[in-house]
């Protein structure tokens, strides 16, 4: 592992620079001090940046997201969701399921997610399961036997002032455990790296998260270079040696190391 002060250390190494959203772009709710100027630092050096973020939603709402909060509308050659992948997936007849029953962070979400598609959103006999997100206040969740498709693996996401809230993939983790069929869309999971490769036209990338179950993982077994967020997800682990915490973190969560290390974007 190597400590960074700034990505602008390493970024000339590399056909293009793939960032997740939260944890490394904002918390939610406002971007990370300093965030703004480094993605206009990183575009000076003629880097295609892309974000890849386990997001239930679709692409293009989660492009907006960061643009209303402030960062470049143009920042990004690409922004690919996990629920974004899912939906491609179904618009492609690569999924035997029509209809759903959903659980979302907010109501809509699932109406929005689905426009274009010929399926079905209900409660009465439905064939599957969607699960995009779960309140920040939290509610009772329970699966049914019904096969679940996960468009959100994490199990924490960062929110404003250092808080974690639960997120859809505990519920999801959960139940595969007890033997539930799970079928998750996004990091760490392969398509969904391959799917940034092809629409960067390379491999020689660099994968920066605060996850290491997602991001970090993900983007080694996809055969890139990572670079962790200290200051995002694991901020609160983080009172003494960086690198002790990182490998403690690290097998903990059966993780990879990553290639780098950095507080901030900024």
């Amino acid at each position: 592992m190597q400590a960074l002060d700034s990505l602008m250390d390493v970024a000339d190494q590399f056909d293009a620079i793939v960032l997740d959203q939260w944890g490394v772009l904002h918390d939610g709710t406002t971007p990370y001090p300093g965030a703004v100027d480094a993605l206009h630092a990183l575009r000076s050096t003629g880097k295609p940046l892309a974000v890849l973020s386990n997001s239930g939603k679709r692409a293009s709402p989660n492009a907006d997201r960061i643009t209303a909060m402030g960062f470049p509308a143009d920042a990004f050659h690409t922004v690919m969701t996990s629920g974004e992948a899912l939906w491609q997936d179904i618009a492609a007849g690569r999924v035997p399921h029509s209809r759903f029953t959903a659980i979302t962070r907010d109501e809509g979400d699932a109406e929005r997610w689905a426009e274009g598609l010929s399926i079905t959103l209900t409660d009465t006999d439905p064939d599957a399961v969607l699960l995009m997100g779960l309140p920040d206040a939290g509610a009772d969740h329970s699966l049914s036997d019904l096969p679940v498709y996960c468009t959100n693996p994490d199990r924490a996401s960062p929110r404003a002032g250092g808080a974690t809230v639960v997120s859809p993939g505990a519920l999801a983790h959960a139940h595969k455990d007890a033997g539930g069929d799970v079928t998750f869309y996004g990091k760490p999971h392969a398509p969904i790296f391959r799917a940034v490769e092809a629409a960067l036209g390379t491999t020689n990338l660099l994968m920066v998260g605060d996850s290491l179950e997602h991001d970090i993982a993900g983007g080694h077994g996809a055969g890139w270079s990572t670079a962790f967020i200290r200051g995002g997800l694991h901020a609160s682990a983080f009172t003494g040696d960086d690198d002790a915490t990182i490998r403690d973190l690290a097998a903990s969560e059966n993780a990879p190391l990553p290639t780098f290390h950095l507080a901030h974007l900024g």
